[in-house]
């Protein structure tokens, strides 16, 4: 056979092996087709077009080669500009200008942001310029600018509009959604959202923008305290990552035979540094994101051990680009382990949150409150509400701070600060029609315990309000709190018997969740604290003492009460302070709080 015949022939198989690429792409099956462009682009001697470099771009991307996306993107934008392409060559900058700030790279995005405003910027209406559109809405936003970023926005969908594309338009939909949202206009926010929602559960968008919408409409319902969508999107995000992205189930997760604790979690010690920087081949890039959603959902809902489960397997999921996602679940199941009582475990957790770049409030300082470390909790939590500051788009995170600086206080003795921290909360819930469920139920909550603490006949009212509304969210933790709180206003009341039907539903709801610190303080009121055994080994003079300090007594007001001497007063209190390891008076009203002394 001549060499011109082989050559043919090669020639023939390499173009065959570039159209079933092209073919793979466009059925989104892309690990055949980064395997085919990948296994062509060896060969110095077969070279790619722009258009099947940017192919290849995405396919490396979607298989998990974030580095190899990068370069092929890089190749791409210099074929364009090659051939004077400036809407190819802008859009290959965009796209470099996101990979790059997702790498943590900030400074070669700008660079590649400015590019790809250049090509772009002095061309006819086209698709691409949505993307920058897109971006100036963002970067308007971050700057409290609404209608800089509403301008942009409608800039964008016009821009979408024209081009017939799907994509573009839930995309711009979206864009408005959170626009609208930071503006204080929820209805019209929310309505956007359902909007651009219905496209994606449709079907009818490529699979980049699926995920792209699902990972940012989570975000937007979980920042507005939209529990009901997040729930509903969550659900649906995770069918549609679920196989047949990949052929095999994932390791180690909630079904595994080896159990959230058992060996598989063993193999996984929880060290940020080694999790996977890519995603295996194959697999959806977006499940370890979506699944990190998940599992803020499911700790609401008191389905904690899977949420732990899925919180582990979203922290091997997610790629690198992503480990914000990662950061969410070790925080997530940093708040089902403290509250279970493995106050431990949870202090890992939140460490790896903070390693990974989260602050890790108010978790960290309702754990430092269980612990005894008064001081510590007021800290966290004063300085995380410092640093966040107004609500902007994440008004959840602001409302749980607030609702932790209220429980925080009052274990303290500090009613002034928790008023008004309740009172934050309780204008940020809203009212009436405009009220947020899942903020009305905190407010509620935070105000009459206010109240209780004020010894005021006002608590029940904004307590059975606070029941109702955690019930109808079906977020059972949170109700099996007001449960214990309603028992004290019944029995403050003289209703004892509301009391014990108040604690005797608590006891089995934190039973149900394995809340056992709760379960066990829920037992003890419910027995009168009898025959419980004292925690920190305190004798029973002891736990007197600590009650009556925690009551706000001084030494003098104690020997009173008791009848014995100051000087044996102090002995208890340096006995005490010993025993639970604290240092001041206010750590130890904090102990007695947070372990149902007082």
């Amino acid at each position: 056979m001549s060499a011109p015949t082989i050559r043919t022939r090669h020639t023939a198989a390499a173009a065959d092996a570039v159209e079933r690429a092209r073919d793979a792409a466009t059925r989104e099956s892309w690990t055949e087709a980064y395997e085919l462009l990948h296994a062509h682009d060896r060969h110095p001697s077969r070279g790619l077009t722009a258009d099947d470099l940017s192919v290849l771009a995405d396919a490396a991307w979607w298989s998990g080669h974030l580095d190899e996306s990068v370069t092929a993107r890089l190749r791409a934008h210099a074929a364009f500009l090659a051939a004077d392409d400036h809407r190819g060559a802008g859009l290959a900058s965009w796209w470099l200008h996101y990979e790059y700030a997702g790498l943590g790279r900030p400074a070669a995005a700008a660079g590649w942001l400015h590019r790809a405003r250049h090509h772009l910027a002095d061309l006819p209406d086209c698709p691409e310029q949505c993307f920058l559109a897109w971006t100036d809405a963002e970067e308007a936003e971050a700057h409290g600018d609404h209608a800089a970023a509403l301008a942009a926005v409608h800039r964008m969908t016009g821009l979408a509009l024209a081009s017939g594309s799907p994509d573009l338009l839930a995309l711009s939909r979206q864009a408005e959604s959170r626009v609208l949202l930071a503006a204080g206009r929820r209805a019209e926010g929310l309505a956007r959202l359902d909007d651009a929602m219905c496209a994606v559960t449709a079907g009818e968008l490529s699979g980049m923008f699926t995920g792209w919408l699902y990972c940012l409409a989570l975000t937007q319902c979980m920042e507005a305290a939209d529990f009901a969508r997040a729930v509903e999107w969550t659900n649906a995000a995770m069918e549609w990552c679920a196989p047949p992205w990949t052929g095999h189930p994932p390791p180690d997760g909630p079904d595994s035979p080896d159990g959230p604790d058992g060996p598989a979690a063993a193999r996984d010690p929880g060290n940020p540094a080694s999790l996977p920087m890519t995603v295996p081949s194959g697999e959806n890039p977006f499940r370890g994101v979506c699944r990190a959603h998940r599992v803020e959902v499911l700790d609401l809902l008191g389905a904690w051990a899977l949420a732990e489960a899925e919180a582990r397997q979203a922290c091997r999921e997610v790629p690198v680009d992503c480990l914000e996602s990662a950061a969410a679940a070790y925080y997530a199941a940093g708040d089902v382990q403290r509250r279970q009582g493995r106050l431990d475990a949870a202090a890992v957790s939140y460490g790896h949150a903070h390693e990974l770049g989260r602050i890790p409030q108010p978790g960290l300082a309702l754990l430092r409150l269980a612990q005894g470390r008064a001081d510590a909790a007021v800290a966290g939590v004063e300085l995380a509400l410092a640093c966040r500051g107004a609500p902007d788009h994440d008004v959840l995170g602001r409302a749980r701070l607030l609702a932790a600086r209220t429980e925080v206080a009052l274990a303290v003795r500090d009613v002034t600060g928790a008023a008004g921290a309740a009172a934050e909360l309780d204008a940020l819930a809203g009212d009436g029609a405009g009220a947020v469920p899942l903020l009305r139920a905190l407010a509620d909550t935070a105000v009459g315990s206010v109240a209780l603490a004020r010894k005021g006949s006002d608590a029940l009212l904004p307590l059975r309000r606070a029941l109702a509304g955690w019930l109808e969210l079906r977020v059972p933790y949170e109700a099996a709190q007001v449960r214990m709180l309603l028992a004290a206003a019944d029995r403050a009341a003289g209703d004892e018997e509301g009391a014990r039907l108040e604690l005797g539903a608590a006891r089995a709801a934190f039973e149900r969740l394995g809340a056992v610190p709760d379960a066990r303080r829920a037992a003890a009121l419910l027995t009168g604290g009898s025959r419980r055994r004292l925690p920190g080994g305190l004798t029973a003079r002891e736990a007197e003492v600590l009650r009556l300090v925690a009551e706000g007594g001084t030494n003098k007001d104690i020997a009173r009460a008791l009848v014995i001497s100051e000087h044996t007063v102090a002995r208890h209190l340096n006995n005490i302070f010993a025993k639970l390891g604290v240092g001041s008076r206010a750590s130890a009203t904090a102990y007695a709080y947070a372990h149902g002394l007082v």
